[in-house]
């Protein structure tokens, strides 16, 4: 049954469908390839065997009808362990206060899963409160890369990425305040989707403000837009949701391929002067010249985000100020336990006052206004997702590299956070130690299907993809 674990969502679903194989079968495979990458690579806080299963056979019941839930019914999905799911608790990785009872309700997402009959497998790994580019903390250690343990996922949502990747479900939902699915995405292979935010209802609202969103981590651009058809429905908790979107995101791959054509394309090497690694520029040159050949109208430009420094700055106001928010009311030893680079982010955020807070919105908005005006002339913004490919497992920046944080790192993927676009990575190339490389592809405010469908344009030209998974190397070899 292990190849099942190689099939995509909507795969997943024809095979239900013409009763080729059952959702038992489907989740009894996700729940082998978990437990191996959580031996290989700790992508897990918990998995759930017994509730899986049980909801794999009601799910199998209603194929066997011919009724199914929703386009998920039975599909194997991970959740980050920042988001509630019913009947568990959820840690956020954190080893300073008490381990909680089980939630009482789904988050948002969550629950458009489970009224469409997903099958959840387990919750995956995030640092402490998702606070750093890198998944490792107190509580539950260090999650490696699938295609070298001994390196990072990346982070926040590491744990999902590295469980769509091993073939642990080819659904997860992770959340994005500065980069935390797009960053795992292109370190491990995968693809991956910061919607504008507000598209995804989230609840309980992130401390992180209107930073966080909530995306899809999939294998493909086609499964993103199918789990964003079911997750990005209205829900009451969050006052801040975004009307539902007319029609389908699925709709919006129709032109396959062709879907680049016509479509104005800004390039940029490397936005605001940030140093590229040589294979990761090279890897994401190739891709944009294939958008060319795809019909896109591709010219190089600069993205008009001001002075990196600057936004950069604005950015930890807002990021420490939320770090702040989360941890005000612990003791000292609650602050002892926390990951001592949170902590130290935490009594920055606690030095910031409200003008400093209100300087740094208007960098954002600002920066927003500016990338509204460069919309008008492009349909989309290419850039690496990453200047690097995973480094070293375990530690907030390179070894070496003479940074401080892990914003230094991560130039691209947070000022679209600032900015609140639609930003996807996806996986199109690897570097000499076979380690993935990340394009992204950001769009317009709103312009969450266009990001969509010139992504699976590029899958369908069998321009991007994943590179050979890495599940036979970590059982051979795996940490």
């Amino acid at each position: 049954m292990t190849e099942l674990t190689a099939l995509t969502a909507a795969e997943l679903t024809a095979g239900y469908a013409a009763g080729e194989f059952s959702p038992v079968e489907a989740a009894t495979a996700a729940l082998e390839r978990a437990e191996e990458a959580q031996q290989a690579v700790n992508a897990f806080v918990f998995l759930d065997r017994e509730e899986a299963l049980r909801r794999a056979r009601e799910a199998g019941e209603r194929w066997r009808r011919g009724a199914p839930a929703g386009p998920v019914d039975g599909v194997p999905v991970t959740v980050k362990d920042i988001l509630l799911l019913r009947g568990h608790p959820t840690r956020r990785g954190s080893a300073a206060v008490p381990a909680p009872g089980p939630d009482a309700e789904d988050a948002p997402a969550v629950a458009r899963l489970r009224e469409a009959g997903a099958v959840f497998l387990g919750k995956t790994t995030t640092p402490e409160y998702g606070w750093k580019g890198v998944t490792d903390s107190p509580a539950f250690g260090s999650t490696g890369n699938p295609y070298d343990p001994t390196r990072t996922a990346g982070g926040s949502s590491g744990g999902s990425a590295a469980a769509v990747a091993l073939g642990a479900g080819p659904l997860s939902l992770g959340t994005d305040g500065g980069g935390s699915v797009r960053i795992p995405a292109a370190f491990c292979g995968i693809f991956a989707l910061k919607p504008t935010y507000g598209r995804v209802p989230l609840y309980p609202a992130s401390a992180f403000g209107t930073l966080a969103h909530v995306g899809p981590m999939t294998r493909d651009a086609a499964d993103a837009a199918l789990l964003l058809d079911v997750i990005a429905r209205p829900d009451s908790r969050d006052w801040s949701q975004l009307a539902p979107r007319p029609g389908s995101f699925r709709d919006a791959l129709a032109g396959g391929a062709a879907g680049l054509r016509g479509l104005r394309v800004a390039y940029a090497p490397a936005p605001g002067g940030a140093k590229v690694q040589g294979a990761v520029a090279a890897a994401v040159r190739t891709a944009v010249a294939r958008m060319a050949e795809l019909g896109a109208l591709v010219e190089e430009a600069e993205p008009p985000l001001g002075p990196p420094e600057t936004l950069r700055e604005a950015f930890h106001v807002l990021w420490f100020s939320g770090a702040a928010r989360v941890t005000q009311h612990f003791d000292a030893a609650q602050r002892a336990a926390l990951d001592p680079g949170l902590r130290e982010i935490c009594a920055a955020g606690a030095r910031y006052g409200a003008l400093d807070y209100l300087a740094a919105v208007d960098v954002r908005m600002a920066a927003g206004r500016a990338m509204g005006a460069f919309h008008e002339r492009y349909d989309l913004l290419v850039t690496p997702t990453m200047p690097l490919t995973a480094f070293g497992r375990g530690v907030e920046v390179p070894e070496g590299s003479g940074l401080g944080r892990w914003t230094e790192w991560t130039p691209f993927t947070y000022p679209f956070n600032m900015t609140q676009q639609p930003a996807a990575s996806l996986p199109c190339g690897v570097d000499a130690a076979g380690l993935p490389i990340g394009l992204q592809l950001v769009g317009a405010r709103h312009a969450d299907a266009t990001v969509l469908a010139a992504a699976h344009a590029l899958y369908a030209a069998g321009a991007v993809g994943a590179p050979v998974t890495p599940a036979p190397r970590l059982r051979r070899g795996g940490s």
